[in-house]
């Protein structure tokens, strides 16, 4: 006997284990759960008991209705799904009467086809019998409806509701079926989705008005913040950052709503078409799905961003208090035995440090994702690269800290590093601002600073005044008590120059042809804020000195005399102070050493 004209009933040795089988049913508990789309859904499910199952209906003669126990168990669990124009209608996982899910597919394609092609008025009915359900077409069976299709435990009580899902969707399905050769239905979706395309096109037009006229009042409203005080303060400073965020804040905006307005766009009209609209249908489904998938997250987060909020609220408090307790002790308002107030300020940094840190550790495991791998993955891969490549770095910040907490330098002292000379600006941890005299600010790296020698002009000064002192290199001839006495009348000329405590020469070297004198001495609050400017002025009040005594400010080595004595003549150049009597008068010729004159080699 052909499959076709399989018998309409079950045999006699059927019936009595379908009678007991459905008496089971009946006494146990139901199950509420979502059959319909565990009916629908193509992803495996763990499969009961082989069920019995009606024949599915085939083109021909009406397909016979088997006992429960009449089907085969199939070996290894398969599935497949019936579809229509795109449309899913069921997915099988039980076999019946031998007929694997995928032969009971085709079966049930070809019978729909059939019913179809009879051209009737494509109505849709199902009738549960021997605990499975026909789904017939016009009265024409299509395929049955198992227990076995639905997967999960006892799913022979989610049958009823499953059918009446596999209906609507067979309902659907053949109503599209007929609405796709429509030539009404056809044109009255083109003038829908022409119609929805211009409105897309005006809406698009707007949003790009609308994300210019956003950036222009952004722009507007920084630039009156950049007039309120402080705030706008740090506005103008930022001000070129602050335009291009807004610029990229406009612009994803608009970018988010031109998404929306696309997908919006599209759904509509793919939905206008019977062969296309399941594929609208499925995106909608599949946004909707997104965005309560994405709030349901949000909502799993809030508690763990709560505590981490809070750990980081308790840790900015912390930071606050320590920060105002240090900047007292570095001001000296208070005293502790233990701290100064020039290792108060690395204190604070240290301690702030050591507090975001301990904080970041004890929020990390609340953050979102942060047990994820990707996470963690990510975090490995920032220590490793942060463990290869900031020794440097690392090297710098520990140099920073010996030097704040030695006290080497001071903020204000005028200090030589090398080859730079200035008022220190700034102590960093990874570099130290020097401003030099010439109108220059040399940042020295710390671990160059530390590596090398410390001349500091301000240390032992009061006030905060720095040292003066410079070199001249003068004849063995000149008298070196007039040269000390020449070198303390300029110091005394000089306006900056201290006379408490009073200034003094020192003759720190008995070269071949010279002597080296030195001048010491410290500047007054008159001095200018540069030593580079109070040394100019001392140094000009030397030279005029010496002219006016006609001695040499030369080094030469010797070998004849010259003619003329290298000193500068009177004339428009002269100070006021030429109208004060010498410390000596000159002897009408330049004071040198005895049948000895000077030329430079």
């Amino acid at each position: 006997m052909t499959r076709g004209a399989r018998p309409l009933l079950p045999r006699a040795g059927q019936a009595w284990p379908a009678a007991c089988w459905l008496l089971g049913l009946l006494l146990s508990p139901p199950q509420f759960a979502l059959a319909a789309d565990l009916a629908l859904a193509p992803a495996a499910a763990p499969l009961s008991a082989p069920q019995s199952a009606p024949a599915l209906a085939a083109p021909g003669p009406v397909s016979p209705v088997p006992s429960p126990a009449a089907s085969a168990p199939a070996a290894v669990p398969e599935l497949s799904t019936l579809s229509l124009n795109q449309r899913r209608i069921v997915t099988f996982r039980a076999s019946l009467l031998g007929d694997t899910p995928t032969e009971r597919t085709e079966l049930a394609r070809q019978a729909l086809a059939q019913a179809l092609q009879a051209g009737g008025p494509g109505r849709v009915t199902h009738h549960l019998q021997d605990g499975s359900v026909r789904l017939e077409v016009d009265g024409q069976a299509v395929f049955f409806l198992l227990p076995g299709d639905l997967g999960g435990p006892r799913p022979a009580s989610l049958l009823e509701p499953a059918a009446r899902e596999v209906s609507r969707r067979l309902q659907t399905a053949v109503d599209e079926d007929r609405e796709a050769t429509d030539p009404r239905s056809l044109a009255r979706g083109a003038l829908y989705a022409a119609l929805a395309s211009g409105l897309a096109f005006a809406l698009l037009r707007l949003l790009l008005a609308l994300r210019r006229r956003l950036t222009l009042r952004m722009q507007k409203a920084l630039k009156r913040g950049s007039t309120n005080g402080t705030v706008g303060l740090l506005v103008q400073d930022y001000m070129a950052h602050a335009r291009t965020a807004t610029q990229w804040l406009a612009g994803a905006l608009t970018l988010a709503a031109i998404l929306l307005l696309l997908d919006a766009w599209a759904t509509f009209v793919v939905r206008q078409f019977a062969y296309t609209r399941p594929w609208g249908e499925r995106s909608t489904a599949w946004l909707l799905d997104l965005g309560q998938q994405l709030l349901k997250v949000i909502a799993q987060a809030v508690p763990s961003l709560v505590v981490a909020v809070l750990i980081f609220w308790l840790a900015r408090v912390g930071s606050r208090l320590l920060s105002a307790f240090l900047a007292r002790v570095e001001r000296s308002e208070i005293h502790l035995p233990w701290l100064d107030a020039d290792s108060a300020m690395p204190t604070r940094r240290l301690g702030n440090l050591v507090i975001w840190l301990f904080a970041l550790a004890m929020a990390y495991p609340y953050l979102p994702g942060a047990n994820s791998e990707a996470f963690k993955g990510v975090t490995v891969l920032a220590g490793l690269m942060l463990s290869l490549g900031a020794s440097s770095v690392v090297g710098q910040a520990l140099s920073g800290l010996t030097l704040l907490y030695s006290r080497s330098l001071r903020v204000g002292e005028y200090v030589k590093l090398g080859d730079t000379e200035g008022t220190v600006v700034a102590l960093g941890l990874f570099t130290t601002k020097v401003q030099t005299g010439l109108g220059e600010e040399v940042s020295v790296p710390n671990t160059v600073v530390f590596n090398q020698p410390i001349r500091n002009f301000s240390r032992l000064v009061a006030d905060g005044q720095f040292v003066m002192h410079t070199a001249v290199t003068i004849g063995y001839a000149t008298p070196w008590r007039q040269v000390h006495a020449m070198l303390l009348e300029a110091a005394r000329r000089t306006p900056g120059v201290a006379q408490a405590p009073a200034p003094y020469v020192v003759q720190t070297a008995l070269s071949d042809f010279y002597v080296e004198y030195r001048l010491c001495a410290q500047s007054n609050k008159q001095a200018p804020q540069r030593r580079a400017e109070a040394m100019s002025q001392l140094h000009t009040h030397i030279q005029d000195v010496f002219n006016e005594m006609g001695v040499q400010i030369m080094s030469p080595h010797y070998r004849s005399d010259p003619p003329e004595a290298q000193v500068v003549p009177p004339g428009p150049w002269a100070s006021q102070a030429e109208a004060q009597a010498p410390l000596s008068p000159p002897s009408g010729s330049v004071a040198s050493e005895p049948g000895r004159t000077a030329e430079l080699n």
